[in-house]
């Protein structure tokens, strides 16, 4: 199907060009030259009653994006019963809630497994009102009288280990004043004895040291006053402690530094023992996302206190006086919820993992749902949840509510679902509510919507309308007219972002006498690089032309942060047969897709935001894969900007990119060569972002 709104059509016929379906047909008697031109202005199109469906069908689909059918009216998001428990707030996690509610019934460690904000943290802290609250304990952290750098432990019922504090500290405050009260009177007795004597001056300076003596070398009562270490005093849940990032003394515990160590003037032992974070998850939840980020010796440690359930404190610097302490063992029983991107698994402790794997559950976090009415509906109780959250914005209207799921539908990537990366949503909503609250708006409105979604834009987003406006201040990018060997190719920046990528290619004679080479320059990565490689192999049994002995040359234009995926291979495999074949490219065309070996084009990601960018560049048509024709759902602004034109092979991705005469014997070459086609798989988002983790993607 062609996207096309702005289509020629011959007046005196009513027909639109013919489709590049038919150009095996047999050429008719017509003025081919006027037919060419009429192909390339249009980009090729279909005829009568075929061309009223497509731009039906087209019409129908932008319509159903548009639409947005929530099942119910309300008059704001306050009329929206928002959950008290958190487990019943997560949206979309079907299988993952399943999960957690098994494991906090069962005290089993997870493994959160997914792309950042589909809800992970959440998913932990809900796991921890579901669990138990009487079976919450304190620690204490007594003086070992026998040795003082082992301090015993002890382990009380949550609230006891307060009171046991508060009692040490008023006995030890009972005898302090009691021992003080015998000293002051002993040395009034001194002064008076002295003055009677006729010693006054020696019976006070003698007064004086009794005191100093005293303080210095009779053992202190605060001394034996235990720690709290751990303390669940008046909490409602178990304890949810987020680790994420912490070294080993945040997260195992440590001993304080005591730089005095004698003159009566130094710290107890105990007194300087400091709980990490694994203590103080004790009966609780410890989560820790990004977890392949801890050191090795991190995680062996937190694999010990895994297995054991409790893990001594001692102190975690070579140098520091702490490491000459090292308690009992502190008990540490608590659920784990480790979480982490994809590349998460391959840099975890192995034995860690096994740990988990074996003793708890692993879970693939979704990042889209189906966008169906049950579902709208929660997307409604989403923004609710959020506003409630938020505690400083005013509620939405239906509005309002309405368009934040267009755009849900939007980031999600895909033809008929909606995204679950709620993170960048709710920062979306809280927006959104910033500016109606700074206009002092009742409620938040759709135009406010639209409003934030221009304000808070990502720095992907920023950066690459920037490389935008500079391109084409700079022309690196052409928008109007033809060039031989030269493309518009596409790209997405971060995740939500698309730039417009020139290719250029050129052959020259080969240097070495035994072969030609394939030369790409443009900081190319691993994937990049195969894709350049596959293309090659297109290229030597579409062309017909002996290659090898020519050198190749792929530039990738303007490429600083690196070049990533191998969605550019339509680009690529376009320029080298233009440069091959000496046949001029259309400049006012971009393109996008990933190249088999047989010249299929296959579906690629992002193709949203890549259509957006060209429309923003000036560009008029855009290729994408026809496998990726549902998945297309740009912004109303760009509707009637930019033509698109799905396509599954390569001979009509040269029908549609190619001007001049001498297009049509190669698409024919092409056709030929690719008719024995092959049914292409859809690919999933998931599928696409684990091949494309990072950077600039093409």
């Amino acid at each position: 199907m062609v996207y096309n709104n702005n289509q020629n059509i011959d007046e005196s016929s009513g027909k639109m060009d013919e489709p590049a379906e038919n150009i095996s047909k047999p050429v008719q008697d017509v003025d081919t030259s006027k037919a060419d031109q009429k192909k390339e202005e249009s980009g090729g199109g279909m005829t009568g009653p075929e061309s009223n469906q497509v731009k039906a069908e087209s019409e129908s689909d932008q319509d159903d994006y548009e639409y947005v059918d929530i099942g119910f009216s309300f008059e704001n998001t306050s009329n929206i019963d928002v959950p008290k428990l958190l487990i019943d707030q997560v949206l979309g996690q079907e299988h993952a809630v399943e999960v957690v509610k098994k494991a906090a019934g069962q005290r089993r460690h997870i493994m959160m497994i997914g792309t950042p904000g589909t809800g992970k943290s959440l998913l932990a802290k809900a796991m921890a009102e579901l669990l138990p609250k009487e079976e919450l304990k304190d620690i204490l952290v007594y003086p070992n009288m026998e040795d003082l750098n082992n301090p015993k432990i002890r382990e009380v019922p949550a609230g006891k280990g307060r009171e046991i504090v508060m009692a040490h500290k008023m006995e030890a405050r009972k005898k302090a004043q009691a021992r003080n009260m015998l000293m002051m009177l002993f040395v009034v007795g001194i002064i008076i004895y002295s003055y009677f004597v006729g010693q006054l001056l020696w019976g006070i300076i003698a007064g004086i040291m009794i005191l100093m003596l005293t303080r210095q070398f009779l053992p202190k009562e605060e001394m034996m006053i235990p720690k709290l270490a751990v303390s669940n005093y008046d909490k409602e849940h178990a304890p949810y402690i987020d680790a994420t990032g912490a070294h080993a003394g945040a997260l195992l515990g440590d001993v304080r530094h005591d730089p005095f160590q004698s003159g009566g003037l130094e710290t107890p032992a105990h007194d300087r023992v400091e709980a990490g974070d694994i203590h103080k998850a004790h009966k609780g939840v410890l989560f820790i996302d990004e977890i392949n980020t801890l050191r090795l010796e991190s995680q062996q440690s937190l694999l010990t206190a895994l297995q054991e359930k409790e893990y001594p404190i001692t102190g975690q610097s070579e140098r520091s006086s702490g490491a000459l302490v090292k308690t009992e063992p502190v008990p540490c029983d608590f659920i784990m919820v480790s979480a982490g991107n994809l590349d998460a698994v391959q840099k975890m402790h192995p034995a860690l993992r096994s740990r988990i794997k074996g003793y708890g559950y692993e879970v693939y976090m979704q990042d889209s749902m189906e966008d169906t009415p049950e579902n709208r509906k929660k997307m409604v109780r989403f923004v609710a949840q959020e506003v409630v959250r938020d505690g400083h914005i005013p509620h939405f209207d239906e509005g309002a509510v309405e368009e934040v799921i267009r755009e849900a539908r939007r980031r999600a990537g895909r033809k008929g679902h909606l995204t679950l990366k709620l993170r960048d949503l709710g920062g979306l909503v809280r927006v959104a509510g910033d500016i109606a609250h700074s206009e002092g708006a009742p409620l938040t409105t759709a135009e406010h919507v639209l409003a934030a979604k221009r304000i808070a834009r990502s720095i992907e987003q920023q950066l690459a309308d920037s490389y935008l406006e500079n391109r084409k201040d700079y022309e690196s990018f052409l928008r109007k007219g033809s060039a031989v060997g030269r493309v518009n190719g596409l790209a997405v920046m971060g995740g939500d972002s698309g730039i417009v990528l020139p290719i250029v290619s050129e052959v020259t004679p080969a240097l070495s006498g035994a072969e030609g080479r394939i030369i790409a320059t443009g900081k190319l990565k691993t994937i990049a690089k195969e894709a350049v490689l596959n293309v090659s192999a297109v290229i030597k049994n579409m062309t017909g032309t002996d290659i090898s002995r020519h050198d190749v040359h792929i530039q990738f234009v303007g490429t600083y942060e690196g070049v990533e995926g191998d969605s550019a291979s339509v680009s690529i495999a376009t320029a080298v047969i233009s440069a091959i074949e000496k046949i001029p490219v259309d400049q006012t065309v971009a393109m996008t897709g990933s190249l088999s070996v047989r010249g299929d084009v296959l579906p690629v990601g992002g193709v949203t935001y890549k259509i957006e960018a060209a429309a923003r560049a000036g560009i008029k048509k855009v290729i994408i894969p026809k496998a990726n024709e549902a998945d297309v759902l740009i912004e109303k602004a760009y509707k009637d900007k930019i033509q698109i034109i799905p396509v599954s092979s390569i001979a009509e991705v040269m029908e549609h990119s190619l001007v001049g005469p001498k297009k049509n014997s190669i698409i024919e070459k092409l056709r030929n060569i690719t008719k024995l086609s092959f049914d292409i798989p859809e690919v999933s988002p998931a599928s696409v972002q684990a091949k494309n983790l990072f950077g600039c993607r093409n």
